[in-house]
């Protein structure tokens, strides 16, 4: 006996009989597949949501409740099971009626109230931006999706509505809506292998960001299709024909390709749009793997195959679990043949994805494996989520893991691991172990020692050389691909500056107290007062902000002598404050001023500039005589006797421009010791006949290191004149 809603059972809707109509189709013909005390479950659940969005409006004029009734519709093409659409059903009561989440769990359960959870945006919460709060709504998004898939096939099926049915919206808010369905939700369709949602999605988006394109291409296809189709059909024969003599049952069909790709191809290749339509493409369904391979001899046998145009997705699947034989061939009239072979189950998971789990119930190994890679994907995102500083970034390294292309490359143990196209030598690293990518120097393709930011090809065999006091390079960050690479790195950096600046920050506290003339020494209980006073989490965060020059140490210091009652104005002058000792190895929280590059040995002074830390000048910098930093800012620094590092300076030498004096330069600086870290030619006016002008940038111990070198440099026939650069 069928389910039936009734106007009376929604009085509300007894102006939108076709509401009522669509409720009792999507209860009985395609729910058809659940049992009879699911669809009970669903009737109740529809009428919670009706209850819940009465009086509402779509901008269309409908009821808002024939939005989740379709978004509900959609999932059961899928044949998801009650409890998603329950929460297709109900996806945005908390949000739009102020429904809790304790009224679902205790009316439909945990699971329902946690999917429908999972699908409402934070409002509550206030940001700095509206990217912010995008990029916050997108984080809690997928986190749910991480630990429910059925998130993210809900969210998808809502977004296909929406695109569907975007015509009564502002020409800018269609722009928006469709640029974050083309950056965001597009690629995650085909990152779990939705391809059908993922072509119709991109096609939609594309319609509402350059509609004259779409226009023009759709009307141009449309009068391309009827003069192709004899040519098509020509092909369909022939391939037909020949997989009858090879015994090979197949089903060969026409493929069209969607609209975008069509505009992305012409965009990419710079081709025309009759170029691109000269591209005949094809699918061929066949039984199982061996015939698979069967026909791919067929086919080569027939029209001959284009060279470099071959991919076997069979023996090494796209990281969705996708499979196929792809090859391109020299058809009739030479135009060239695009044809994709495949079993029946492939084709179901090439179209599904992993929502293949819920439509096919199988044991075949190629289900499981979709759903392995899908979770796989879905842990990394837990573990981007946890290195991200912020959802801005977590939601900017969830962008750079959705690119579509691949690369497969072999470790050393022959696994095949897939990174995106452009990934480099340090995204592999990361992608075997976050400790390797932390401590990788060198690499090895092909057995051969290549740059770390050389980008890896198709087949590429890998092989990471490390080593125990290695450590990431901020400069990594220009060249990696990855969403794990880039993430880590940053989470590294960020715990090393930390760290630092906590060390960098008890420094500069102690010297303000000393420059108080006040015991260093707080008690835990005044540090907890502090604390609660100033909302701040801990005592390390307050002193990587002093490290930072976020806060300052003195009125740090004076705050906790108030909270302690010995804070005196009393007897603060005539003591010289205590002094910071800089050793040059204290990492990212200790910077050294660029326009006059302190060595060991010059007078020196520090002042803590936000975000940088300490920054350490030579006292007659030209930056600090010009009375462009605040003095009240300046601290006192010196240099700790047990410096043992080298450091730039750069050195201006003016000498006979002859043969060999490049050579006697460079060897005088190796005699004293010293090394040469760049080199620049200098094309002065004074220089360019007689004289030669050049800056090298040296490494040196200390001021005593830097004479030793001038001296050697000074003893050269060839010399007339040097100094060092000041700025």
């Amino acid at each position: 006996m069928p389910i039936s809603v009734t106007s009376n059972d929604v009085p509300a809707l007894t102006d939108a009989p076709e509401v009522i109509e669509e409720a009792n189709r999507f209860l009985n013909e395609q729910t058809a597949y659940l049992k009879r005390e699911d669809r009970e479950m669903l009737f109740s659940a529809f009428l919670f949501a009706e209850n819940a969005h009465r009086g509402q409006m779509r901008r269309s004029g409908e009821p808002y409740i024939s939005h989740p009734l379709a978004v509900a519709g959609i999932l059961t093409q899928w044949k998801l099971d009650a409890q998603a659409l329950a929460a297709a059903l109900m996806h945005d009561v908390m949000e739009d009626s102020g429904v809790t989440k304790l009224e679902l769990t205790e009316k439909y359960g945990k699971t329902v109230a946690e999917l429908v959870d999972g699908m409402s945006k934070i409002d509550k919460l206030e940001f700095q931006s509206k990217e912010e709060a995008q990029a916050e709504n997108f984080r809690k998004m997928l986190l749910a999706m991480a630990r429910d898939l059925r998130v993210m096939l809900i969210k998808l099926a809502d977004r296909l509505h929406n695109m569907r049915t975007m015509d009564s919206m502002r020409a800018d808010k269609q722009k928006r809506i469709a640029r974050e369905t083309m950056e965001i939700y597009a690629p995650i369709a085909n990152r779990i292998g939705l391809n059908a949602v993922y072509q119709e999605l991109d096609d939609l988006a594309f319609k509402y960001i350059h509609p004259r394109r779409h226009h023009v291409l759709s009307k141009a296809l449309k009068a391309a299709r009827g003069n192709r189709r004899e040519v098509v059909q020509k092909i369909l024969d022939a391939i037909q024909a020949k997989l009858e003599v090879q015994n090979i049952d197949a089903a060969v069909t026409g493929r069209e390709k969607n609209l975008y790709s069509i505009y992305r191809k012409m965009l990419e290749k710079h081709l025309s749009f009759s170029e691109v339509l000269d591209i005949y493409a094809f699918r061929v369904i066949v039984k199982d793997n061996s015939h698979c391979y069967l026909t791919l001899g067929a086919l080569h046998a027939l029209f001959k195959p284009i060279p470099g145009k071959f991919k076997d997705y069979i023996a090494i699947p796209k990281t969705n679990g996708y499979q196929s034989l792809h090859t391109t061939l020299f058809g009739p009239y030479g135009t060239p043949i695009e044809v994709q072979i495949r079993t029946g189950e492939m084709h179901r998971i090439a179209d599904a994805g992993v929502a293949s789990h819920w439509m096919y119930k199988s044991g075949d190994e190629g289900f499981s494996d979709v759903q392995q890679k899908t979770h796989q994907w879905l842990q990394s995102l837990l573990e981007l989520q946890s290195e991200s500083g912020d959802a801005v970034e977590f939601l900017e390294h969830i962008k750079v893991d959705l690119f579509p292309d691949q690369v497969y490359v072999f470790t050393p143990k022959g696994t095949i691991l897939s990174l995106p196209n452009g990934a480099t030598c340090v995204d592999f690293a990361y992608a075997v172990h976050t400790d390797i990518g932390n401590r990788c120097i060198a690499a090895k393709v092909n057995h051969e020692l290549v740059p770390l930011r050389t980008k890896l090809k198709n087949g590429d065999h890998i092989e990471i050389v490390m080593a125990a006091h290695a450590r990431p390079n901020p400069s990594w960050l220009a060249f990696v691909t990855t969403g794990k690479a880039r993430s880590q790195i940053r989470h590294f950096l960020r715990t090393m500056r930390f760290d630092e600046s906590v060390h960098l920050g008890e420094r500069l506290l102690s010297q303000a107290f000393s420059a108080l003339h006040q015991p260093l020494h707080v008690n835990d209980d005044i540090w907890e007062k502090f604390l609660r006073e100033s909302g701040e989490k801990s005592r390390d965060s307050i002193l990587a902000d002093i490290g930072l020059g976020q806060k300052l140490g003195v009125v740090i210091a004076k705050r906790l002598l108030q909270l302690a009652g010995t804070w005196s104005e009393d007897g603060r002058q005539g003591k010289k404050p205590m002094s910071v000792s800089i050793r040059g190895t204290e990492g990212m929280a200790i910077q050294f001023a660029r326009c006059c590059n302190p060595i060991p040995g010059d007078p020196i002074l520090g002042f803590v500039k936000k975000d940088q830390g300490l920054v350490v000048h030579t006292h007659d910098c030209p930056q600090v005589s010009k009375g462009r930093i605040d003095a009240e800012k300046l601290i006192d620094v010196d240099w700790d006797p047990e410096v043992a590092r080298l450091f730039d300076v750069p050195v201006k030498v003016l000498a006979e421009n002859e043969r060999g004096t490049l050579a006697a330069l460079a060897a005088a600086i190796a005699e004293a010791e010293a090394d040469i870290s760049a080199v620049t030619m200098g094309d002065t006016v004074e220089s360019h006949e007689r004289y030669l002008s050049v800056q090298f940038t040296l490494q040196v111990n200390n001021r005593q290191h830097l004479a030793k070198v001038l001296k050697n440099l000074r003893r050269l026939p060839a010399v007339y004149r040097l100094h060092r650069v000041r700025a």
